[in-house]
């Protein structure tokens, strides 16, 4: 049992690096202890020479709110990203406090000021009165346990996300299998892909395009960009994410804690 935990964790240290981590920014090992709980780590997605390889949204619920608004937001932005720029589908995670993470991942790094162009581009179109986080700041990247909350951030399949509005953190660890499961076979955003969507998103908000994109024109959806069933448009039912795990030859463990 043990041979194959460590085997699982090895494989999903192997997905977390390809999809969203420098290679150079922490050793196998010390992601490992933070995937098992036994050291949170912040980590940086940047490199020291000011590239970055991924960025994550944080949608945060504001204040003692009953509602899902944090979540809806999500949902908006997530769609718009595969259906209005074919985006291939990202992932989604739960923070371990108070809210979600929408994580994209770059097929080619690009400059961190370029990045936060994007997302402050993307936040003026789709989120303009939520506080925007700096691309450069070190991130928690999941699944690993909250220090503050005592609960865990995880990785979550799209359509469980309104189960956790009021309650975005699992009580204890989320089985290493499933994590895998939700990152295998995401893709990254092609070079081509980030700089057609950056170009529209100056041209919509009247500022002057980059030289170096005049001759890039509007793009087609990419071979991975997620289908209208995939989109984060509805909430999965139980026996949908019963079917998925099966598919990905996993026998889910729910492990979130109804409070009474």
């Amino acid at each position: 049992m043990q041979n194959l935990v460590s085997g699982l964790v090895s494989e999903l240290v192997s997905e977390l690096t390809r999809l969203y981590l420098p290679t150079s920014s922490l050793s196998a090992e010390a992601l490992a202890q933070h995937l098992l709980g036994h050291k949170t780590l912040a980590i940086n997605l940047a490199t020291e020479d000011g590239l970055t390889g991924a960025v994550v949204i944080t949608f945060d619920k504001v204040g003692d709110s009953d509602d899902a608004q944090h979540w809806s937001r999500l949902c908006t932005v997530a769609n718009a990203l595969q259906s209005e720029f074919g985006f291939p589908a990202p992932a989604v995670s739960i923070s371990g406090a108070n809210g979600y993470g929408l994580w994209l991942s770059f097929e080619v790094p690009v400059p961190v000021a370029q990045a936060q162009k994007f997302l402050e581009l993307l936040s003026k179109a789709y989120f303009p009165d939520m506080e925007l986080g700096a691309v450069s700041a070190p991130v928690e990247l999941p699944p690993c346990l909250h220090q503050s909350t005592g609960k865990w951030a995880a990785f979550i399949h799209p359509g469980m996300g309104a189960s956790f509005a009021d309650e975005s953190g699992l009580e204890m660890a989320p089985p290493i299998a499933g994590q895998l499961a939700f990152l295998t076979g995401l893709h990254s955003i092609s070079e081509v892909q980030f700089l057609s969507a950056l170009k529209a998103l100056q041209q919509l908000h009247g500022a002057a395009a980059m030289d170096k994109m005049d001759n890039i024109e509007k793009i087609p959806p990419s071979a991975h960009v997620a289908t209208s069933d995939n989109l984060l448009l509805r909430d999965a039912t139980l026996e949908d994410i019963v079917n998925f795990l099966h598919s990905k030859n996993i026998e889910p463990t729910f492990r979130h804690l109804i409070p009474r």
